[in-house]
């Protein structure tokens, strides 16, 4: 699928995604996964289906987030999450003595394993590794495939503009390449997956659904990582948030403007199994979509709760259309002025309205809050979003950006998660429609067009 577009963002609501099948930036961000929630493997295993997770992903059950829910048996490959910060030793608290220390080698081996001892029955099987996540600290020949001579140099990423971190073009391109080592790596052992599927018989009748959570920023758009965190003494919250006690303000990280380019939100997926037409497709789809294909091609009933829609007609070739647009969001509650603790269970102050992304074949529009002109680029002429063309056509941009907020509005998303986009569109597109100014008229929500002049 080469238009595999993200929904929630970054890793645990992407997560949330593609276990739950609902759109989850509507209703929560990085946090436990709520109660009243279906999940995937709760469905399949009601259905009869042996369901067994096998994840390193550190974030899983840590802190009562409870993904494991529903999943008949999980083994947690413990250790990731815990790596060295630029500051430490390399090896301060590195067990590693081989490639099959890494975490992905352990999380893939288990997988084998489970496969040897199960493969004779009904099975849903789902296997999450962290890698390729910093630090990308491979074995050094893969990272010599894409940087000769390579010495073991690491870089961290700064998750902000690299410029502005002291950090030179060459330092970039040697962390790419240390990336590139990371993913060749994680090819291969997920390679070796697939081979025990083929050498226990399996490759014929089994549905492999291949995919990730979101892509990363080496340099494009001036960034380095996934998001803007800047250290600010002055940072405040709103008043309303409930920031501990002992937490003061001078602590808090800001989380800056940022915005998710084509770099973050195209990502891969892959399927096979039996009676999949082979091929190449175009057409869009996102996370959410993915139980319900899982569901729709295994025969069981996909539940109302699930939100995302089958492709299953797409895989086998009854139609070449899935989705017209895909929207792309942080948490639709990050608000400027609120804070959150996500990742790391560090305060964070969210600094702006989060802008989401809408994604069609032609277009891509980047919607904030009331502070921030609208990023709008064609995708035809333009696939790197270099040149923005909102003011040139905004007409196009704002009936896309109306699409989308009508399409939140369908997934039941609060209007006060709404009304900062409307307001953007309704200061940088005065014209549109009435009825969205009347609706946001009626909201009481206007009162928010006075935070129109922040800035970041």
């Amino acid at each position: 699928f080469d238009q595999h577009v993200i929904s929630s963002f970054p890793t645990m609501p992407a997560r949330a995604d593609i276990l739950t099948g609902t759109f989850s930036y509507t209703h929560m961000g990085w946090e436990p996964l709520p109660r009243q929630l279906t999940t995937l493997p709760g469905v399949l295993s009601k259905a009869g289906y042996h369901t067994m997770g096998v994840v390193d992903t550190p974030f899983f059950i840590r802190n009562g987030f409870g993904y494991d829910r529903g999943f008949d048996d999980f083994i947690w490959v413990r250790g990731q999450g815990d790596d060295t910060r630029p500051h430490e030793r390399a090896d301060a608290r590195s067990t590693w003595n081989s490639e099959e220390d890494r975490m992905v080698a352990r999380t893939m081996t288990q997988a084998e394993r489970w496969l040897e001892r199960h493969h004779d029955e009904q099975f849903f099987l789902y296997v999450d590794t962290w890698d390729p996540h910093e630090p990308w600290d491979a074995p050094e020949y893969y990272t010599s495939l894409y940087h000769a001579g390579y010495e073991g140099r690491q870089i961290y990423p700064s998750y902000g503009r690299w410029d502005e971190a002291g950090l030179t073009r060459d330092d970039v391109d040697l962390a790419h390449a240390t990336y590139c080592g990371e993913i060749t790596m994680v090819d291969f052992w997920v390679g070796r997956l697939l081979a025990k599927l083929e050498v226990l018989g399996l490759g014929e009748n089994t549905l492999v659904f291949f995919t990730s959570d979101h892509g990363f920023y080496f340099g494009e758009h001036g960034y380095f990582g996934k998001a803007e965190w800047i250290n600010d003494l002055d940072a405040a919250v709103a008043e309303d948030s409930v920031v501990p006690d002992w937490l003061p303000e001078s602590w808090l990280l800001n989380v800056g403007w940022s915005p998710l380019y084509k770099e973050l939100t195209n990502v891969p997926l892959m399927v096979r199994g039996p009676g999949l037409e082979p091929g190449r497709r175009s057409t869009l789809t996102t996370a959410p979509d993915l139980a319900p294909t899982i569901l729709d091609l295994a025969g069981v009933e996909r539940p109302q709760a699930m939100h995302g829609e089958s492709f299953g007609d797409v895989l086998v070739g009854e139609t070449d259309e899935h989705r017209p647009f895909v929207v792309s969001s942080w948490p639709l509650y990050f608000a400027a002025g609120e804070f959150t603790t996500a990742v790391d269970s560090r305060s964070r102050r969210i600094a702006s309205y989060m802008p989401m992304t809408v994604t069609t074949r032609e277009w891509s529009l980047i919607l904030g809050g009331p502070a921030y002109m609208p990023e709008l680029y064609d995708l035809g002429w333009d696939p790197g979003e270099q040149s923005n063309v909102w003011e040139s056509r905004i007409g196009e941009g704002a009936a896309l950006g109306e699409r989308a907020l009508s399409f939140l509005e369908r997934q039941g998303t609060p209007e006060l998660y709404l009304a900062p986009r409307r307001l953007a569109l309704q200061r940088f597109a005065p014209d549109i429609t009435q009825a969205s100014t009347s609706r946001l008229l009626d909201t009481g929500e206007n009162q928010m067009h006075n935070t129109s002049e922040e800035t970041v």
